[in-house]
């Protein structure tokens, strides 16, 4: 009898569908659904980024097969966006497109590491993150983070996994499940660290577009001498844009590690969907005010979810940022999924579990709270205050 693959069997399934088959048992009894499970916007996509879509997808041009590393329209507007928010010289042959976020990770850590080898992440860390590493047979070297620190890593930490020989150290910025945000000095610090060991430093910016606007610049490594022998970043159009069902990310990294991607890309996808790179090409420099009054809007869901947890001193909100807090849920020794579960069915408030983004998070709760308007966050505080394991 044929066997499958060991590596994928081992894997949980998807974690996302799971939580929300804990929401489809609620009952509706303590009112409307508040889903602050998946890292979602929570209003709709500008009209014109709409139109621009629909325009492009009736296209014959975009029904073939596109280059590899991206349309040249959206590779250019991209490399002009970047080299603008970074302060750096940035080219089009700096950037790959891919079909999301997640494509570019798995993209990347295929052009840096094989079976066998070693790569860092942070503890905790983005499930899908691990999961693609699990699949492919590299192994997770974890370094802790913790609220005391910020659930930022310590550069001692830091430099003791280096010490092991990892290919790739992972940082995800603002983070998720955190929402910490790494300040421009300790990523200088660590990318410092990365290019005296020669390990390569990914660094997952895919919520880069609501930090703080006095944030606004996320680092100045890209204006450092041969950033390219270090730095891989990641991105993602889906959340500013509003676009997740598109699909749509980017790699910026040096010409030598685009190359690399190609030929992974060449075997997962061929190439990212063309029309909405077409769309996206225009609505970069189009839509930026758009896009700054989405970030404050998000800021002020993140101020309404301030001011829920500190009427609830039981629950712990011990980081928040970009689209995420964690939350440390008062039910001592109880597992997380085990409070995830309840509720979602009894309550009627959908997060992940904190045990989803590492074994030693399960104190804690994650909230999306982007999916939520402030007046949905406000019904937090009666829901979350009369809940009981």
């Amino acid at each position: 009898m044929p066997t499958l693959n060991p590596l994928i069997r081992s894997l949980s399934a998807p974690p996302v569908p799971s939580v929300l088959a804990w929401a489809r048992e609620y009952k509706g009894d303590r009112g409307p659904l508040i889903d602050l499970s998946q890292a979602v916007p929570g209003y709709p996509p500008h009209p014109d980024m709409l139109a621009w879509l629909s325009e492009a997808a009736g296209e014959r041009r975009f029904t073939g097969y596109g280059a590899i590393e991206g349309e040249d329209e959206l590779r250019q507007a991209y490399a002009a966006h970047a080299a603008a928010l970074y302060g750096a010289p940035l080219e089009p042959d700096n950037i790959h497109i891919t079909s999301g976020a997640n494509q570019a990770f798995i993209s990347v850590l295929m052009a840096v590491a094989g079976h066998g080898d070693s790569v860092a992440l942070t503890n905790p860390f983005y499930f899908n993150q691990e999961t693609t590493m699990a699949m492919l047979g590299i192994k997770p070297v974890t370094i802790a983070c913790d609220h005391a620190g910020g659930f930022l890593p310590s550069l001692d930490a830091v430099r003791s996994a280096l010490t092991t020989g990892v290919k790739a150290l992972v940082l995800v910025t603002p983070n998720n499940p955190t929402g910490a945000i790494y300040p421009s000095g300790l990523l200088r610090q660590i990318f410092d660290l990365c290019r005296a060991s020669g390990t390569w430093l990914i660094l997952d910016e895919t919520y880069r577009d609501f930090l703080p606007a006095e944030e606004e610049q996320p680092h100045g490594l890209f204006a450092v001498a041969g950033w390219q022998d270090t730095l891989i970043s990641l991105y993602s159009f889906s959340k500013s844009f509003c676009i997740p069902g598109h699909r749509l990310g980017a790699v910026t990294a040096g010409p030598d590690v685009v190359e690399q991607v190609a030929k992974v890309m060449d075997n997962l996808q061929i190439c990212a969907p063309r029309s909405a790179q077409a769309a996206v090409a225009k609505a970069l420099p189009a839509l930026k005010a758009w896009r700054d009054g989405n970030r404050n809007e998000i800021m002020r869901r993140a101020a309404a979810l301030k001011g829920v947890m500190a009427e609830l001193p039981a629950w712990k909100m011990d980081a928040i940022g970009a689209y995420f807090a964690f939350i440390r849920h008062p039910f001592e020794g109880v597992s997380s999924a085990r409070v995830a579960e309840k509720l979602a069915k009894e309550a009627g408030v959908v997060c992940l579990p904190g045990v989803y983004f590492g074994p030693t998070q399960d104190a804690y709760l994650r909230f999306a709270f982007a999916n939520a308007t402030s007046e949905t966050i406000g019904r937090l505080t009666e829901r979350l205050r009369g809940f009981a394991i």
